[in-house]
């Protein structure tokens, strides 16, 4: 991929995740980029391919921060709060109506993404909930699969906004919540005491409407 068209897959996942899938066409595409439709054609089919890569780029750089944070070497703890950190900001800069719109007009691209990140969430969750356990910080007894299978689940329903239509809170709200679930759910009594502590200073970067 040179450089240019890069640019575009770039821009255009950009101006997705900002406004959403339906509501622009290939025109408004070409626009927002600052080149012509015919440029834009150079590089894909259609608009299903351009949604298909611009994607497929946006997954493959979550994938690569998510590893960035795992290679950190930080304990099971604060790995899943950076995780958690990183979550929160991807969903606030995510247009509401995204997650609808890949599932009505673009269901292949869906059903691929979905495949992917679930296979790439449970890999990280998995290896996290290992760790913690391993470091006395999530209880012994849990079981990685039956919990990484749950933790899946539940980021399912905000995807496919089931939870989004039943209450009138946020992406980033509705997925803290979940956070707060999931991790006192596993934390063992030395996790929580770390886990108090750490919130006690995160707050300072982030604003933690109640404590988690």
């Amino acid at each position: 991929m040179d450089e240019k068209e890069k640019k575009i897959i770039e821009g255009a996942a950009h101006i997705f995740m900002k406004l959403g899938i339906k509501s622009v066409n290939m025109d408004d595409i070409a626009r927002n980029l600052g080149v012509s439709k015919k440029t834009l054609y150079r590089f894909v089919r259609d608009k299903e391919e351009l949604v298909r890569r611009a994607i497929d780029m946006h997954c493959d750089r979550e994938d690569f921060a998510m590893n960035s944070i795992c290679a950190k070497g930080l304990n099971a703890i604060d790995e899943s709060f950076e995780m958690m950190l990183f979550i929160l900001e991807l969903l606030k800069n995510i247009h509401p109506s995204i997650m609808f719109d890949m599932q009505k007009y673009h269901p292949g691209i869906w059903r691929d993404m979905m495949e992917g990140r679930n296979k790439q969430i449970f890999k990280g969750i998995h290896s996290n909930l290992e760790k913690g356990v391993a470091e006395g910080l999530y209880r012994s007894e849990l079981d990685p699969d039956i919990v990484a299978s749950i933790y899946i689940s539940m980021v399912n329903r905000i995807m496919k906004g089931d939870l989004n239509s039943n209450i009138s809170k946020t992406l980033p709200e509705i997925y803290l919540e979940i956070f707060r679930y999931h991790t006192r759910g596993i934390a063992s009594e030395k996790g929580l005491s770390y886990l108090q502590e750490k919130v006690k200073q995160e707050q300072k970067r982030i604003d933690l409407s109640s404590t988690i």
